[in-house]
């Protein structure tokens, strides 16, 4: 395995891994996010292989002789800074964000800590510890998530009190941690960021009102505007807030701000994800198709932009 510099963008000769699959609940959509962005390398004449996530992983980089990684893995083991942190042992440069700020906004709740003081609405929240009863006297509907989830696994909106224990009994389910926060009327949008700059923002429409993993992943479940159909003032500050949470977080490559903007325009922040879906059917893609930037476009620079975060201790 020869190692590139860090800084170093990818080159013609290149042996291109790209990270799918997993041990997480998301391997699935992990698995075909990895199938069309190993597509896109080799339509552009990328020496690509395909590598699924086990703990073998190093053997199998090494067996490949893989020079770049792309991280094409969602959830657990892959977007939480565990791969990216193997990676920089390795030295092998991978795309994406380091494994610190992957860390970081893999977990709402240290996410929300990190960005408060920075101007973003935050919606206002309770955590429930491991063992920690459910207060009587919070307001409802709420929504009960599990901090580290991602692809809308592990998130109950409730509005009853039954509801709402049934919530958090399925979060305890993927963690001890339960988020619950206020729950916002408006409009479900998203803002990808590329290389720090907002694309244009994305307005969900599932027509069965939650936007759930089903209504996420089924096509014709859900209905998106790009650019949203939203007030532009609204659309703005959602685009500007995005930009402030990935500079604040120190986020790389493409990440992606979900909000939801409420009948006065103001966007209402709820997560960051640091590797957005790379489906057929994902937000990132269609956002970047909006400015003229078309999927194999993106896929390739984002490789270009691959690289390692961490200095070697001099020697």
């Amino acid at each position: 395995m020869s190692q590139m510099n860090e800084g170093t963008a990818a080159r013609p000769g290149t042996r291109v891994g790209v990270l799918l699959g997993g041990l997480s609940a998301e391997r699935k959509i992990s698995l075909k996010s990895g199938a069309a962005v190993a597509g896109a390398l080799r339509r552009r004449g990328w020496d690509t292989v395909e590598i699924d996530v086990g703990p073998d992983l190093p053997e199998r980089l090494r067996a490949e002789d893989v020079d770049v990684a792309w991280i094409a893995l969602h959830g657990r083991y892959g977007e939480d800074g565990c791969v990216q942190g193997l990676l920089e042992v390795m030295g092998v440069p991978y795309t994406g964000s380091s494994a610190a700020a992957s860390a970081v906004a893999m977990d709402k709740l240290l996410t929300k800590k990190i960005l408060a003081g920075s101007g973003l609405a935050l919606v206002e929240q309770w955590v429930l510890g491991p063992g920690d009863p459910v207060p009587r006297d919070l307001p409802l509907p709420l929504m009960a998530k599990t901090p580290t989830g991602g692809s809308t696994l592990g998130i109950s909106f409730c509005r009853t009190s039954e509801e709402l224990r049934a919530g958090v009994q399925d979060c305890r389910q993927h963690g001890d941690t339960v988020l619950l926060e206020r729950f916002v009327t408006g409009d479900e949008i998203t803002v990808a960021v590329l290389d720090a700059v907002a694309l244009p923002v994305v307005a969900i429409r599932p027509e069965s009102g939650f936007f759930d993993f089903e209504a996420k992943y089924q096509k014709g479940k859900t209905r998106y505007v790009v650019p949203a159909d939203i007030h532009p003032a609204a659309a703005a500050r959602a685009q500007r807030d995005a930009v402030t949470a990935a500079r604040i977080l120190g986020l790389s490559g493409v990440c992606r701000a979900d909000f939801i903007v409420d009948h006065e325009g103001v966007p209402w922040f709820l997560e960051v994800n640091t590797i957005p879906g790379m489906t057929e059917t994902s937000l990132s893609p269609m956002a970047a198709a909006e400015v003229g930037i078309s999927f194999d476009d993106l896929v390739e620079r984002l490789l270009l932009g691959a690289r390692l975060h961490l200095r070697p201790a001099p020697t």
